[in-house]
């Protein structure tokens, strides 16, 4: 991943959480139940299948390159300070793991790592819903800020998130 991305930031206390709750209500009226990887347990099999759906959801990055081997993703994911299993948002249909926003604390702000939904389930306005819970978990850390950065080629992602309240910060040279 080299190169120029886009860069972005929300102040916690602008982004209005009434304008994206209908997004959530949607999700659970279809059925997608939206929780925590903490409310799911913290478990060795719930991290390979959190591994498993960032990998599917990531091979859509544009320029993203080969993904981690799982012990790479646990080193990176789980073993990092900011790591904290209240700030991971799985969205699932029944059994099945179909989205994640993903989120890493740190000192005054959280980092939103990853935000993925499986092809199938695209269009239905699942991302902002888990987006809209992760915003909920950024505010109980105390942060004032939430970054982001993406791919400028990643218009959705951008657009999303701007839809959300994010703002550019300039660009990120990685």
């Amino acid at each position: 991943m080299n190169g120029q991305w886009v860069r972005l930031e929300l102040a916690v206390t602008a982004f209005d959480a009434t304008r994206f709750e209908e997004y959530v209500a949607r999700c659970s009226a279809a059925g997608i139940r939206l929780t925590t990887l903490a409310e799911l347990g913290d478990t060795p099999e719930h991290r390979r299948a959190l591994y498993e759906l960032n990998k599917e959801c990531s091979a859509d990055i544009p320029e993203r390159g080969e993904f981690y081997s799982f012990e790479e993703y646990a080193e990176r994911r789980f073993a990092a300070a900011g790591y904290d299993p209240r700030g991971v948002v799985i969205a699932l249909d029944g059994d099945a793991w179909i989205g994640m926003a993903a989120t890493s604390v740190h000192d005054g702000f959280v980092f939103n790592e990853m935000t993925g939904v499986r092809a199938p389930y695209r269009g239905r306005g699942i991302s902002i819903a888990m987006k809209t819970v992760g915003l909920r978990f950024a505010r109980e850390c105390g942060a004032t800020r939430v970054r982001t950065f993406h791919h400028p080629a990643n218009a959705n992602a951008i657009a999303m998130n701007r839809r959300m309240g994010f703002v550019d910060e300039g660009v990120l040279n990685r």
